[in-house]
């Protein structure tokens, strides 16, 4: 196989996070994954009924492993600070949760901190919960405020002296460093048209879950298309996977899935191999037989 394998790293509470990220992290890099990727989730709401349910569906529980888990960006600067050539993903990170320019100086940050191996896997979010305890605009603006932490990116990210204004923030002319060092890949999730729109006219590429290889070569016929009417080249537009993994581990099943979707036009996996895995010497076995079965 010619496409790029990732892990995500362990950030679940089963995990001791003193020490499990980086001995995940340096294990992947020694094993020869292309990439580690990590995810955010800021709480686990007590009332999960009606709009508090998983993904908004009503009276749908969350899954227990979501409470606890560790900062994104705290795991993946622990990772970055113990290899020297994983890619360092993020999928997805919620950009509306957060102060636009301070996240944007962080990323840029952590990818000069890491000599330019960031990949930015960015969602609108879905939860009322952690819109109500952390975002700086409501949930009904998630993906407004998607585009608005784009512009202030793009604007911060450029050569100084910068600069950058809008109805809620300013950014006079000023040096805001460090740079990124190469381009950050801006990669997005997202399913709807104006997510679709959204990835088409802006993003790197897009970060699918939970859809067949089919499906997925459809939709990124349709994404190419849509980036050719908005003047981009349609070969710009790549796409990252996430193979969501659960209960027993199926590597032969997972060996085929992987295949099933490099045809269909994915060039980078990765796999959620905590959700199988409840301490670290688990994980690194796990880590170890499924790159093994991918890289014959």
């Amino acid at each position: 196989m010619t496409v790029k394998v990732g892990i995500g790293l362990p950030q679940l509470r089963e995990f001791d996070p003193r020490t499990s990220v980086v001995r995940a992290a340096r294990a992947a890099e020694e094993i020869g994954y292309d990439s580690v990727w990590v995810f955010e989730r800021f709480l686990v709401p007590k009332d999960q009924s009606g709009e508090h349910g998983l993904y908004q569906q009503p009276d749908v529980p969350w899954p227990e492993r979501y409470a606890g888990v560790l900062d994104p960006l705290v795991a993946l600067t622990l990772a970055a600070a113990v290899t020297e050539r994983v890619e360092l993903g993020t999928c997805v990170l919620v950009a509306p949760l957060h102060v636009p320019a301070r996240l944007a100086r962080t990323l840029a940050s952590l990818d000069a901190a890491s000599g330019g191996r960031l990949i930015a896997g960015l969602g609108a979010g879905w939860s009322v919960d952690e819109f109500a305890a952390a975002a700086p605009r409501p949930l009904r603006e998630r993906g407004a405020a998607l585009d608005e932490f784009l512009d202030v990116a793009a604007a911060l990210w450029a050569p100084d002296p910068v600069s950058f204004g809008n109805e809620r923030w300013t950014v006079a002319p000023a040096k805001v460093g460090p740079k990124p060092v190469r381009h950050v890949p801006v990669y997005l999730g997202g399913f709807s048209d104006a997510a679709l729109r959204r990835i088409a006219r802006r993003g790197d590429g897009w970060l699918p879950t939970g859809l067949p290889a089919p499906a997925v070569a459809a939709r990124l016929a349709q994404l190419r298309e849509l980036a050719a009417e908005y003047g981009r080249d349609p070969s710009e537009i790549s796409c990252t996977y996430q193979v969501g993994l659960a209960g027993e581990p199926d590597i032969p099943a997972v060996v085929e899935q992987v295949a099933a979707l490099e045809q269909a036009g994915v060039d980078h996996v990765f796999l959620t191999i905590a959700n199988l895995s409840r301490d670290i010497d688990a994980y690194l076995d796990l880590a170890e037989r499924f790159h093994a079965a991918l890289r014959p």
